[in-house]
């Protein structure tokens, strides 16, 4: 899968109008074709599509992913200095995700048709209507110039080597907040509704209503007979969360100047830095992947009906 992927990428890439070669030297009348010749000859830019992709393969298996057309600095270098950046922010959203979501979903099976119910379902709605993107410059219009509670840009400030630890930290859940519900916004909808039709319809199993007539508390019967059958496939949108999250970080992490692998991405994506933008997609393919194959690991621990056998 991440071979076939990486294929039809670099593929796509190479078909796009323009070249690195022009990207880099512009309409400058002292660059000539000479020194543009050699620089795609010093990349492999002169050579077949297949043959460039086959030189990348014999790179990517050694995990080397070149160097960079803009700087010339090692492509792996600048994707680790990113990736921890977007893994805060991805892992942050993903835990107010299932914090958030999960208890809504719940208690809306429970007290279904009541007020927090319709009340939930109308923001529900809201929430999936709402553009993200949008939601985003509205959140920076309000929050950051308006109101002034949050920073609407970066991971930091320039003055944040003069704090001590205490104060790096808070700074830096202070530029984390505008970013983290934005990105989390629409997956708090989906798990939510998620949530809340899984839970409903194992309320409504035989051995719920055997439970109740034991005389168990209804806390009891919700939260350790209903809640573990709940989460089946909840375990399933957990691993369709995570694409959506990465493939929604060039969008947040440009809007909002986030220094991670999202925002490296689309400057790559700007300036044809092929490198870059292969760099950056395997490794986001990668997480999602990952992301997919936890999530059927898990069904171990919440499916007493599956078992893992060496």
């Amino acid at each position: 899968m991440l071979l076939g992927i990486s294929f039809i990428l670099f593929v796509v890439m190479h078909l796009a109008p323009g070249d690195p070669a022009s990207i880099r030297y512009g309409l400058n009348p002292e660059v000539s074709g000479s020194a543009r010749a050699n620089f795609s000859k010093l990349y492999g830019l002169d050579k077949p599509v297949l043959v460039q992709y086959g030189m990348w393969l014999k790179r990517f298996i050694s995990l080397d992913f070149g160097r960079s057309f803009i700087d010339d600095r090692g492509v792996t270098s600048k994707i680790m200095s990113a990736l921890p950046a977007t893994l805060l922010l991805q892992v942050s959203s993903l835990i107010l995700i299932f914090a958030i979501a999960l208890p809504i979903g719940i208690l809306s099976a429970v007290k279904r048709g009541g007020v927090f119910d319709r009340t939930m379902t109308v923001i529900v709605f809201v929430g999936y209507a709402i553009p993200t993107f949008w939601l985003a410059l509205i959140l920076i219009f309000f929050f950051g110039f308006k109101l002034q509670w949050f920073p609407i840009s970066g991971m930091s400030p320039w003055y944040v080597a003069y704090l001590d630890t205490a104060g790096k930290i808070k700074d830096l859940l202070w530029h984390l907040v505008l970013p983290v519900i934005t990105t989390a916004f629409t997956g708090l909808a989906a798990l939510s509704r998620y949530s809340r039709s899984s839970m409903i319809e194992v309320l409504n199993q035989n051995y719920i209503t055997t439970a109740r007539a034991k005389g168990l508390t209804e806390k009891r019967v919700v939260f350790v007979h209903a809640l573990r059958n709940a989460l089946l496939p909840i375990v399933t949108i957990m691993g369709l969360t995570l694409p959506g999250l990465i493939s929604g970080s060039f969008i947040f992490e440009t809007i909002f100047a986030w220094p991670g692998m999202g925002r490296l991405g689309y400057e790559a994506i700007m300036s044809y830095d092929y490198p870059v933008v292969m760099g950056v997609a395997v490794i986001s393919t990668f997480l999602t992947l990952l992301g997919i194959f936890l999530s059927d690991i898990t069904y171990a621990f919440v499916d007493p009906r599956i078992r893992y056998r060496s």
